[in-house]
């Protein structure tokens, strides 16, 4: 059994709209169940108590965490360090939505232990805003970072998509400039991927929007890069920039294959070789909690399902997320430690392949991507699929 440190991911499913990008488990016009859910939330983290293995992060993701109120926070995190031994320098994030904040709000979430701020900017542009149904604006944002900023947090994300239908890069670029104007600590650039069920992708099948044009969206990768070079940051995963010290501990401990707890409506979990998913019904969540069910760590009683990973496919799933990593990639004693084997002894011939393509590099110790491959890293990972 592992006694590596844990991740918490805390699932807040309201929101005021549902954005047309949105493939995630929300609920809108629900606001009065904020405080049902809350108490079943707690339940379940309580449910779950352990003290073995320490949390290192904790993260408040959604829908939109900034929904609640900060005392329903503090509510949260108190049953979080009441049932989990918290260590001391724990990275504890919430998501915020730029219209809901200001610094009175973030003082008194930064008072209850928030100590890392993601803010959902996406976009600078406003035709873009409007197509992705945000309520804000681009000067929405300047203000949230500033009462960030002024409530005492030092360490403020700001998420990005591009590719969106009929972006140019000129707008792209402006985008840039805005986000970095604001001096964020972190940038998660995120290409827009057309989910089935979301508004933005019925509409591309339709036709009334056009398909994003994938050279162009690797141009704005490229643009991203040498401009978030330009100002310093370091381009630590696919996704991902960061100043130095900064960089996400909660979304390492996915890339590279750590486990981390998830609890709240439609979460996902990851726990000694154990994945599952709660239950996406609101309603159902809120009968499962309230019936007080017995949980056996890592599994409450809201879970839908769980599934072991068989062996083989956690060794291509270790891969897939370490290759993420830009500088670190897979570290080739940490494969053998974790599996028993040698890398090469199971995918010798794919490395070689890959290689000769010019879209990995391994120096004997570790396996990274080069350059090439960022972009298309998702195909690279499964050449390594049986």
């Amino acid at each position: 059994m592992s006694t590596a440190p844990l991740s918490l991911y805390l699932h807040i499913p309201f929101c005021a709209v549902r954005c047309t990008y949105c493939a995630f488990t929300i609920v809108t016009r629900a606001e009065a169940l904020i405080p049902a859910y809350v108490s079943a939330l707690c339940r379940e983290v309580t449910s779950l108590a352990q003290h073995e293995r320490p949390l290192h992060s904790i993260y408040f993701g959604g829908g939109t965490p900034t929904r609640l109120t900060p005392d329903q926070i503090g509510m949260i995190l108190h049953a979080v360090r009441e049932s989990f031994a918290v260590t001391a320098d724990a990275e504890i994030t919430m998501e915020a939505n730029p219209s809901d904040v200001s610094e009175a709000y973030l003082a008194a979430c930064r008072e209850h232990g928030v100590n890392r701020l993601s803010i959902g900017m996406q976009s600078a542009q406003p035709d873009e805003l409007r197509l992705m149904a945000r309520d804000h604006k681009a000067e929405t944002t300047a203000r949230a970072v500033d009462a960030a900023r002024r409530a005492g947090f030092t360490n403020v994300n700001l998420d990005l998509i591009f590719a969106l239908p009929r972006q140019t890069l000129e707008n792209w670029a402006q985008t840039l400039t805005a986000a970095l104007a604001l001096a964020p600590d972190h940038l998660a650039l995120y290409a827009l991927e057309l989910e089935d069920g979301t508004a933005l992708t019925r509409r591309v099948n339709k036709g009334s929007l056009p398909t994003p044009d994938d050279d162009l969206a690797a141009a704005m990768y490229e643009m991203a890069q040498a401009r978030t070079r330009e100002a310093g940051f370091i381009h630590y995963e696919i996704s991902n920039w960061a100043r130095a010290g900064y960089e996400s501990r909660h979304n390492r401990q996915y890339w590279t294959y750590g486990d981390y707890i998830g609890v709240g409506m439609g979460a996902h979990g990851f726990v000694n070789g154990i994945r599952y998913e709660v239950m996406g019904n609101l309603q159902l969540y809120l009968a499962r909690m309230e019936a007080n069910a017995p949980s056996r760590f890592p599994l409450s009683a809201a879970v839908a399902s769980s599934t072991p990973i068989p062996y083989a496919e956690a060794m291509v799933e270790y891969l897939f997320t370490g290759l993420r990593l830009i500088q670190e990639g897979v570290d080739r004693a940490g494969f053998r430690a974790r599996f028993g084997v040698p890398l090469e002894s199971i995918y010798g011939e794919v490395l070689r392949r890959l290689s000769d393509q010019g879209l990995i590099e391994f120096d004997g110790q570790r396996l990274r991507l080069t350059p090439d491959a960022y972009f298309i890293s998702n195909r690279v990972s499964a050449a390594f699929m049986p």
